[in-house]
Parts: C-alpha cells; sequence; structure tokens
C-alpha cells in the first residue's frame, strides 16, 4: 500500500515508522523543513525506545521517505493519514487549524480516489468538515472516503503499542474504506487485538472517552491517597485490593502527583467543552481535572513538612518528564513543582535520563546534572517527580551521605517506607504511612 502521513511529531512519526515496517511504502510529510532535514540524516526530534532503530532499517530499504512537498506526498499515495497536532485554545477546546489546513492541501492536489484517514484528536464532526473542505477546493469532483482511525500510543511505549494493540478502532462510512483499512491492519489483528469498525462520529468519541476514563482512575485513586494519608491507610494495599475485582482491574490506579503529557489534559479539557457545548455539564470531568491540578500541588505540602522554610535552600528533583522513557515535558506536574518551590525562594538541582534538553526551553534558573547522584550534594532534601527505572536501585545509603539532611519526598511511590525508615531516612510518599 502506497500511504502519506501528514505530521511528523509523535503520533505521525511513530505511526509511518510502523506502517513502513509492515511492508507499506509510506512518505512522511511535514511543513518543519529542519525536523525533515534531520529525519532525512535520521535524526528524530524524539525520546521513544525502538524508534531509532525501525525507521533507520525502513529509511535504508526505501520504504520510509520524509518531504515537505505535500503535493508530492498526497497524489502518489492511495491512503492519507493526517497525523497533525490539536492543542488546547484559549477556551481548552481542540484547534483543528492544522487539521483543516491539511484538508485544503488534499482538496487542491487529489488527482483520484483516496481514503483520507485522521488520527489526530479532534472533536465530534471534525472529519465531516474535513470532507467539506476538500469538496470546496477539489479541481475535478474525485471520490474520497473518509475515515477515523485514533491513536492509542502511550509514550515510551509506542512501538508496541502500534505493533501490538489493545484494540484498533475504525470509524468508516463505506465498504471499500473498510476493505482498504482492513488490509492495512491485517498484520497485526487478531482474536484477541481485534478490529473494531464503526461509525466516524462513535470513533471519535471512543478517543476521548478511552483518554478521559483513565484520567479518572487516576484523579480518583490520587483523592484516595489524600484520605489515606489523614486517616493512615496505605494506597498500595487499598489499590491491589480494588484492582483485584474482575470488575475494576489493575491497571492506572497507582497514586502520585497527578497526570501530564499530550493527551489526558487536553482531551479531558476537550471532551469538557464539547460536553458543554452540547448542553451536558460535565461535572466528573471538571473534578477530574480539578483533583489533577491539586496533586501536582500536594507535594509542596509534603516538601514543607521536612524544610519549612525553604528560602535559599537547595532542593534535589528526579526526573522532569512527565512520565519515563520519553523527553516528553507538555503538562508535566515537575514544571508546576518547581515553579512553586522557586516561588518560595528554594534553588533547584535536577536531573533527568532524556528530558533535561527539553526542560531548559521551559524552566529557568536551575542547575542540570548529568546524573542522579551529583543532584544531592549541599541539598536539604531530594523530590522524587518521575518514576525512572534507575532511580529504584540507587545506592540509598550513599544518597543519605550525599544530602544535607537525608529528607526524601517520593511522589511516585516507588520505595518501601520501612526500609527508608530503617536507614534513617526521613521519607514521606503519597498515600502511605510514613
Amino acid at each position: 500500500m502506497k500511504i502519506c502521513c501528514i505530521g511528523c511529531g509523535y503520533v505521525g512519526l511513530v505511526a509511518g515508522t510502523c506502517l513502513a515496517d509492515m511492508g507499506n511504502d509510506v512518505i512522511c510529510v511535514d511543513v518543519d523543513k529542519n525536523k525533515i532535514n534531520n529525519l532525512k540524516k535520521r535524526i528524530i526530534p524524539i525520546y521513544e525506545p525502538g524508534l531509532k532503530d525501525m525507521l533507520d532499517r525502513n529509511s535504508r530499504e526505501k520504504r520510509l521517505v520524509f518531504t515537505t512537498n505535500i503535493k508530492e506526498g498526497i497524489q502518489k499515495s492511495e491512503v492519507i493519514f493526517i497525523a497533525v497536532g490539536t492543542p488546547s485554545d484559549n477556551n481548552n477546546c481542540a484547534d483543528t487549524s492544522a487539521i483543516n489546513s491539511v484538508a485544503e492541501n488534499i482538496g487542491r492536489y487529489m488527482n483520484e480516489y483516496k481514503v483520507v484517514v485522521n488520527k489526530s484528536t479532534a472533536p465530534v464532526g471534525a472529519l465531516e468538515k474535513v470532507g467539506k473542505t476538500i469538496e470546496s477546493l477539489q479541481n475535478k469532483p474525485y471520490k474520497y472516503d473518509l475515515v477515523s482511525n485514533p491513536e492509542f500510543m502511550r509514550e515510551g511505549e509506542a512501538i508496541k503499542d502500534f505493533t501490538n494493540p489493545d484494540r484498533i478502532v475504525i470509524g468508516v462510512q463505506s465498504e471499500k474504506a473498510k476493505r482498504i483499512m482492513a488490509s492495512i491492519y491485517s498484520g497485526i489483528s487478531r482474536t484477541d487485538k481485534p478490529i473494531m469498525f464503526t461509525d466516524i462520529r462513535s470513533a471519535e468519541l471512543i478517543k476521548y472517552a478511552s483518554n478521559a476514563m483513565l484520567a479518572t482512575r487516576i484523579s480518583f485513586m490520587n483523592e484516595m491517597a489524600q484520605l489515606c494519608d489523614k486517616v493512615g491507610g496505605d494506597i498500595k494495599a487499598v489499590a491491589k485490593g480494588i484492582g483485584l475485582d474482575s470488575r475494576i482491574g489493575p491497571r492506572f490506579l497507582q497514586a502520585g502527583i497527578g497526570y501530564g503529557g499530550s493527551c489526558f489534559p487536553k482531551d479531558v479539557k476537550a471532551l469538557a467543552q464539547i460536553m458543554k457545548s452540547n448542553g451536558i455539564e460535565p461535572r466528573i470531568l471538571t473534578a477530574v481535572d480539578e483533583v489533577n491540578e491539586y496533586q501536582k500541588s500536594s507535594l509542596i505540602h509534603k516538601i514543607k513538612r521536612l524544610v519549612p522554610s525553604l528560602k535559599g535552600k537547595s532542593i534535589a528533583i528526579w526526573g522532569l518528564a512527565f512520565k519515563p522513557k520519553t523527553d516528553d515535558m507538555r503538562e508535566a506536574p515537575s514544571i508546576t513543582i518547581i515553579s512553586q518551590l522557586q516561588a518560595l525562594g528554594a534553588k533547584i538541582k535536577a536531573f533527568d535520563p532524556e528530558a533535561q534538553l527539553n526542560a531548559k526551553k521551559i524552566l529557568k534558573n536551575i542547575t542540570y546534572r548529568n546524573d542522579p547522584y551529583s543532584v544531592l550534594t549541599g541539598c536539604e532534601a531530594l523530590v522524587i517527580v518521575t518514576e525512572w527505572n534507575e532511580f529504584r536501585d540507587l545506592d540509598l545509603k550513599k544518597v543519605k551521605r550525599l544530602l544535607k539532611q537525608p529528607n526524601i519526598v517520593d511522589g511516585r511511590n516507588i520505595y518501601d517506607p520501612q526500609e527508608m525508615k530503617g536507614l534513617g531516612i526521613n521519607y514521606l510518599c503519597v498515600g502511605r504511612k510514613n
């Protein structure tokens, strides 16, 4: 299959590379000339395990090419994937201007029947607008089909999620488009990992509803962690007990300092706005977002319990990215926590295995170090913000020795409170007995 993937951001680059690895001829298009030039040199703009090797292999074998020439990409392809960004606008709605721009180009350059597939997260009805835009700009009335194919890739696990997905959701409007999409995904669909065909509007809603449900579970557990802190419960035990219920399951029940990233925050807000625009009050989603914002700030109270006066004091931060296995700083809890610490007069030393370059674009007046131990010297406390695996097995006696005071505030519950007590470390975590 000849495929064009428009947008070389996180979704487009991963999807395009994986589609090429499945044997398709893929043209990846982006308006950013510098990004395309780097991709031609096999320099990727994101950190994603496994992506570099897959991109190198498919580029060498000429199945994957990169260009800024959108006309060429459209005209040489049978299937066009739209994978551009839809950030929140000033009203917390999804900004679909990039999708509209792609639709205009498809209309201008279409030269035969095409399947136009939207992978960008967009409000219900957005794909219908794409169709109207295409028709308004066509030179000849070429036939086309619209498809909604939302992505469910987790950063840090994207290759696995694309090639071994829980499900593949495809919203279609014709049997021809259904056959073409089934052919594209035939190599990875199986009985227990099915392709779910549905109508376009339902597919658009499934993406938003999935992210909102996962965000709801996180905020619910963070609220339960607050209760555990008050009454002396252990959120780890609570999560295990809840997760053993087959109706609930164990995933996304870990308490911490809130969710971040490019999906959950904006999608929860966008779905709330979609509900409001249809006359529905989004009471649950509003609470989910409020709990998440509070949870980011809740760590400050724990830090102040150990270091009551932060002015002029040095605080070490482990982890800056919004989650492990990525360098993504979008909506990262570290931004809120560090900004609030700085507002209280604290000096920040920070380490993250992958996100420091991106963090430097956002967070100022921070001392960055190249390993987790070197940030500790002279610090009144260590604050763990991102649960990178390498933090779990470090020498805690050395950590205690390097810190000015043996204080650790763990926002991700990666250590055992009793072990920390035995080491003589003042340890505060989230929703566990300290």
